[in-house]
């Protein structure tokens, strides 16, 4: 897992990574797995969320980044509001990890 900076050429800004999480396919090329953001104390929210789709499209256009089935992660110690946890629910490329997960696993 590393975290990194993902530029965003059309909006002439950067976003950062908490996460990035790197694997491997079946024939053996590296592909991104997961990309993350952590919060400590905000509760997030479908904000975040969104954040995180926007930067997995700027990642899933770019050239030379194997990132078909990139999975999101949210990382909050203080929580998810109830709109995140229902997307979650219902789409397992939505991962959530709040504080019982973290120390306990799943």
């Amino acid at each position: 897992m590393e975290s990194g900076t993902v530029l965003d050429p059309a909006a002439k800004t950067s976003h950062e990574l908490d996460a990035a999480v790197f694997g491997r396919d079946h024939e053996g090329r590296e592909v991104l797995l997961a990309i993350g953001e952590a919060t400590w104390s905000d509760i997030m929210g479908l904000g975040h969320l969104r954040r995180l789709q926007h930067i997995r499209a700027l990642l899933q256009a770019r050239d030379g980044v194997p990132a078909p089935h990139t999975r999101l992660l949210c990382f909050s110690g203080a929580g998810f509001t109830d709109e995140l946890r229902a997307l979650a629910e219902r789409d397992r490329g939505i991962q959530l990890v709040g504080l019982d997960r973290l120390y306990r696993g799943d």
